[in-house]
Order: C-alpha cells, then sequence, then structure tokens
C-alpha cells in the first residue's frame, strides 16, 4: 500500500511538473527577429546566426522565432545600426569597431597589432573589458550580447602585391570606415578609400580600388580570389564580432527572455569560433590551389608597419581615454596567462 501511494505522489509529481514546464513554454510571446549579417550563407558568421536561431527556438519551445539575412540583404552594416536603433531591425553581428560611431571607445579594436593571437582576444573580449565596451553601446539604444570570431586581417590586391612594408605606399585600399583604419592605411603610405563591405568585390573588379584587407575567411566566401592576384599574410589586426540587439526590441522582452537571449549568444560564441577556426585554416590551402600567390612578410617588414602605425595608436590612446591602459593590462594579463 505504501509502494501505491509513492507511485501514486511520484506520478502526481511527474504531472505536475510537466505542467509548470508547458505553462511556463505557454508564457512566451511568439517573437520575430531579423537577424542580419554581412556574410554568405554558410560563412562561420551566418552558421553562427543559424546555431543562435536553433538555441532560442528550443528554449523557448518555437516561440522564438530568429530569421537570418546573409550577404547583406537588408543593407550595409551602418545601415544597420541605424535600423536597429530605430527599431525595425533586432540584432546583427558584425566588427565591433564599427560601433565607434555609438560608441567612441569600440575604435580600440581597430589599434593595429593589438592582439598576437585568439587566445588573447578571447581572453580580453570575454573578460571585464570586453563586457565593459558592450555595456557603452546601451545608451545609445543599442545591446550588446557577446563575441564572435572572423579572423586576423590579411591584405589582398588585384594588379600589385604587397611584398614589403613600402609596397603599401600609392595604393588605392579599401578600408573599414573607420577613423583609426582610415589613418592606419594612410600611414603605412596607401590611399584609403572607405568603402561598405558589400561594394568592394565590384570595386576590385572595376579597379576603383588596388585592394583590401581581410579575413582570410572572407576571401572565399566573396569570391574576391576572382578579382585579386595576390595575398599576403600580415595578422595586422583582429577585430571581434559583437552581436548586438536593438534596446527597443530587447526592453519589450522579458528579464527571463533577456537572460536566454544573453546565454544562447554566448553559447553560440563557442561553436562559432571553433568553426570559423577550423574553416580558415583550410582555406589558405583552397586559396593557393585557386590560383592566389600568397607572400608571408618577414619579421622585419612587420616591424616597419608596427612602427609606421605607431602615431596612430599614440594619438588614439589620447582620444579614447583610461578604456586604452585597461585594455593592453587586460590583453598582457592574458600573454602571461599559462
Amino acid at each position: 500500500m505504501n509502494s501505491l501511494r509513492r507511485v501514486l505522489s511520484l506520478s502526481l509529481l511527474t504531472a505536475a511538473l510537466a505542467s509548470t514546464g508547458l505553462a511556463q513554454a505557454a508564457e512566451f510571446e511568439a517573437r520575430n527577429v531579423k537577424f542580419p549579417s554581412a556574410s554568405n550563407k554558410g560563412h562561420p558568421q551566418v552558421l553562427g546566426v543559424e546555431k543562435f536561431a536553433e538555441l532560442m527556438a528550443k528554449k523557448t519551445n518555437g516561440k522564438f522565432k530568429v530569421q537570418a539575412f546573409p550577404g547583406g540583404a537588408l543593407g550595409p552594416d551602418l545601415q544597420t545600426v541605424s535600423a536597429m536603433q530605430g527599431g525595425t531591425v533586432e540584432m546583427t553581428v558584425m566588427n565591433a569597431s564599427l560601433l565607434a560611431g555609438v560608441a567612441k571607445e569600440m575604435a580600440i579594436f581597430d589599434f593595429p597589432f593589438l592582439f598576437n593571437n585568439t587566445k588573447e582576444a578571447d581572453a580580453v573580449s570575454d573578460g571585464p573589458v570586453g563586457q565593459k565596451l558592450l555595456d557603452k553601446l546601451q545608451e545609445k539604444g543599442l545591446v550588446g550580447l557577446a563575441y564572435w570570431d572572423l579572423g586576423f586581417r590579411q591584405v589582398h590586391t588585384g594588379k600589385k602585391p604587397i611584398a614589403k612594408a613600402d609596397d603599401f605606399k600609392g595604393m588605392k585600399m579599401r578600408v573599414i570606415p573607420t577613423p583609426i583604419y582610415v589613418e592606419f592605411m594612410k600611414s603605412l603610405g596607401a590611399s584609403p578609400v572607405p568603402m561598405a563591405f558589400t561594394e568592394t568585390y565590384t570595386a576590385l573588379e572595376q579597379g576603383a580600388i588596388d585592394g583590401m584587407t581581410n579575413p582570410l575567411l572572407n576571401i572565399l566566401d566573396s569570391k574576391f580570389d576572382e578579382v585579386s592576384k595576390y595575398l599576403t599574410i600580415t595578422n595586422h589586426m583582429y577585430t571581434p564580432q559583437a552581436v548586438v540587439v536593438s534596446k527597443k526590441f530587447w526592453d519589450k522582452l522579458t528579464p527571463e527572455e533577456q537572460k536566454m537571449m544573453r546565454e544562447s549568444a554566448q553559447e553560440t560564441a563557442v561553436y562559432q569560433r571553433k568553426i570559423a577556426r577550423d574553416e580558415a585554416a583550410k582555406v589558405l590551402t583552397e586559396i593557393k590551389r585557386k590560383g592566389m600567390t600568397v607572400f608571408e612578410l618577414s619579421p622585419e617588414e612587420i616591424a616597419k608597419l608596427r612602427e609606421r602605425s605607431k602615431p596612430v595608436v599614440d594619438k588614439y590612446t589620447t582620444e579614447l581615454g583610461p578604456i586604452v591602459g585597461e585594455m593592453y593590462a587586460a590583453v598582457d594579463k592574458a600573454r602571461k596567462a599559462k
């Protein structure tokens, strides 16, 4: 008899818990989220968007529907930022430094040769300094959730190779439309051409620019190998990808939904970074197979680039204020960590 009572009690408890779970799932409102990105379908950036969508759907019993818009389908990155501030687009992922127009301190991610490797970049981005930078976005209508990966930037050109530091002189180089990147290219002797990423293939094809910089992942994804003969490995800049939400949308969410979004973006970061880095390791071999000539600058030539860009770093160290010291302290700590 006692055994039967225990079985009945357990059955009732199980039913109650199941009922509670269904009730909680039912409490989530239907949410439709537009999540654009500049990269094309199949790119690790877009795979991250799709993974995030999968996690959110699972956690909300299908109520939270995230739709990917790859390939710049909703416009260039900065146009997307304005749409998010206005509340017509819910999310995006982009180079963190592009958000310098929203929070000037984000420009620090454009400092040349800031990180030596991805281990340092992850430690800093996921730590207090990275979070402090994301927090600065809120007063301008955006909420930062996490940082994903795109890789270190390299240089690719059409007609003339960059085989040494002096080869930058006189080259028309597309740059991310941020002040530091413009001045960085000027410091190398190049003529910077700020341009939205979505316009660059045609610009290279038509000769409006001589070259540009990109992480390896972007070169094949955007078919730049078709309009660039030469690739130069410089690892001159690593810019984390900021995952950002419209604050107007964020403020409509329950605390539980906000928590799930943040956790899902951070969980996706682990997945997305791995596939991005695994894929980048394969890209270089494929680039060579497709016929691009690859140059790797010597330590002496890299030292010249560092030296020439030093005045840019010095200028913006003063302009950006205390965050620069905090960033370099965090990088130093990451380098010393075992």
